[in-house]
């Protein structure tokens, strides 16, 4: 079998991935580099915190189970870490922060109440709790990404399990009763039994050009809620080691002595089309929020800003399968990439090799699609309470 690949973020290099791992003849497409699209602008917090869908709440949790059994088979340097994470509550959140750990353990989710010592601890040198904290919650199996060695480690198994990697901008995909075809923009023209589109933001436009309605935000505008910022700072004196959400910041290491930073708040003032400077108001507001949790700030970290544009279905939640009983085209399209990107690869391989459907993702076929009028467009996307993104 020969399956096409488009897309080679996170979750398309996952399942060519695993398609060569199967035995597949896997050819990976991407229109200008692997893992340089959403995945390189992720916060990358590996989690099922706030995922109040049942389904999507145990698809997510095979994710973080899966993380676990991936880490232990790919070569090279830990691109994925066990840290834990911890939630800082204010007395403007301690309210909200009680319901959701009282819900997770209700779930048998692992999260619990820890002292400001514990905390201290456990967040690494360096880091400071505010006096303004009032409760402190630990979730011991969550955890981070690097996402660009993740990316890189995944191409790089997956190529030695015979798969190819090449880059090229698919502008049609077609696909009749015996193959699919898909067209790339300098003329060629690859043909395979299978196609994958793991194209991310890009998924609309392509599956609608094949006659495939994927409904998903589309808007990249000042505030949109596919829009996202992400800070990179670097303090000598920050010896992070775990996933933070404080009232205004969070926090994850990211190697090579850097922390990423994420104010939610701020996501609405970002606007694509004119990037913030790394010396205007936002990087300001980031590199002062940040001050405010060290131990010893000293001078003012530089902070380099990244925008992210969010790969978000329309009603919130994963797209996965074919689009139709008799398709060659396998959609997979999700919010939360990094977490799911070790199953979801994993189960849409089995299911493109073996033609079995696995009961994981059965609400989340893009059937659903067709069956009902269009989803209402979730508005959850500007969340800035502690644990959302």
């Amino acid at each position: 079998m020969k399956v096409i690949v488009i897309g080679a973020g996170v979750l398309g290099v996952s399942v060519a991935r695993h398609l060569a791992v199967a035995g597949a003849h896997v050819l990976l497409l991407d229109q200008q580099g692997a893992g340089t699209g959403t995945s390189a602008t992720t916060f990358a917090w590996t989690n099922s915190s706030r995922k109040s869908d049942p389904h999507y709440h145990r698809l997510n949790l095979a994710g973080m189970e899966e993380h676990a059994r991936l880490a232990g088979q790919l070569p090279g340097a830990a691109s994925y870490f066990p840290s834990g994470a911890l939630q800082w509550a204010d007395p403007a959140n301690e309210q909200w922060l009680a319901a959701n750990v009282e819900r997770l353990q209700s779930l048998d989710y692992p999260a619990h109440w820890i002292t400001r010592d514990q905390a201290t601890r456990i967040a690494g040198d360096g880091l400071r709790v505010p006096a303004a904290i009032t409760s402190i919650a630990h979730f011991p199996s969550e955890g981070y990404i690097l996402p660009d060695l993740f990316v890189n480690t995944l191409l790089a198994d997956a190529e030695s399990h015979g798969a190819v990697y090449a880059t090229g901008k698919a502008v049609a995909i077609d696909e009749g009763p015996d193959a699919v075809t898909v067209t790339l923009a300098d003329g060629h023209i690859h043909t395979g039994d299978r196609a994958v589109l793991a194209t991310g933001r890009w998924t609309k436009r392509l599956a609608a050009g094949a006659g495939i309605d994927i409904p998903m935000m589309t808007d990249t505008g000042r505030g949109a809620p596919s829009v996202g910022l992400l800070g990179y700072a670097r303090h000598p004196r920050l010896g992070l080691r775990c996933v933070i959400h404080s009232p205004g910041l969070n926090l994850r290491p990211a190697g090579d002595g850097h922390t990423v930073l994420q104010a939610l708040d701020l996501n609405t003032h970002v606007d694509p089309a004119n990037p913030p400077r790394t010396d205007g108001d936002i990087a300001r507001t980031l590199a002062q929020r940040l001050r405010t949790l060290l131990t010893a700030p000293g001078q003012t970290p530089h902070i380099d800003l990244r925008i992210g544009l969010r790969s978000l279905p329309a009603d919130g939640h994963t797209i996965a399968g074919y689009t139709t009983t008799h398709s060659r085209i396998y959609c997979l399209v999700t919010h939360s990439g990094i977490t799911l990107a070790p199953i979801l690869g994993r189960l849409a391989a089995t299911e493109i090799t073996t033609d079995q459907q696995h009961s994981l993702l059965r609400t989340f076929r893009p059937t659903r699609f067709t069956t009902t009028s269009h989803p209402q467009t979730t508005t959850d996307h500007h969340a800035t309470r502690l644990g959302e993104q």
